[in-house]
């Protein structure tokens, strides 16, 4: 035994002195763990610039149909009467039938009919009568059918019909004889043209 080695700390006495002596195993795990992360790193790297991102498919077929609008192109003087047949409607009367108060196979269905009687008081415009229907209280010629945000609604059964509509102007409404099958066909025909549909199975949220 040399010198060297009577001076070198026996391992029960590094362990006192609290001195531990780094495990070789350890080291390596570490080592190994550390370079399967760099490779992992690399390999990612690499990946991402050989195959770039495809591009959403939704979003290039919203660029290529035309998105449906929900308001048509108005001139100012249509919109203007759109804004007078709104008021006529909100301070429009309820038309109530003579005697609907008293019979309930007149009043059920709020259908009207004239008064004709000879001592009628609604026909004599008694003020504890309701208002008969007059010409006055009617929408202007313009805008009379538009639906309220200035559609012209069009019944549609085939595709020809849906061809047929201007997408600034027309509204489409499926006939209620058509089937499932065909209601989407004519959906679908009707989104490719930007064409608002009022009764769709399926609402499109590309529609503004």
């Amino acid at each position: 035994m040399t010198a060297a080695d009577e001076d070198a700390p026996t391992d029960a006495e590094a362990k006192t002195n609290g001195e531990t002596k780094p495990s070789r195993t350890t080291a390596s795990a570490k080592s190994q763990k550390s370079s399967a992360t760099t490779r992992k790193k690399e390999s990612s790297a690499t990946e991402e610039t050989a195959s770039p991102k495809p591009a959403p498919r939704k979003a290039k077929e919203s660029e290529e149909a035309p998105k449906a609008s929900r308001r048509p192109r108005l001139d100012a003087e249509a919109r203007r009467l759109l804004a007078v047949r709104e008021n006529l409607a909100a301070h429009r009367p309820r038309f109530v039938r003579q005697a609907s108060y008293r019979y309930w196979r007149i009043g059920r269905w709020e259908s009207w009919r004239r008064p004709r009687g000879l001592q009628s008081k609604q026909r004599r415009h008694y003020g504890y009568r309701s208002q008969i229907v007059k010409v006055g209280y009617r929408s202007p010629k313009a805008v009379r059918g538009l639906t309220p945000s200035g559609f012209l609604p069009v019944v549609v059964r085939t595709e020809d019909e849906v061809g047929r509509l201007d997408a600034h102007r027309d509204a489409a409404i499926i006939a209620r004889g058509v089937g499932t099958r065909r209601r989407l066909v004519l959906e679908e025909a009707a989104r490719r043209r930007g064409i608002h549909v009022l009764n769709p199975l399926v609402r499109a949220e590309e529609e503004t």
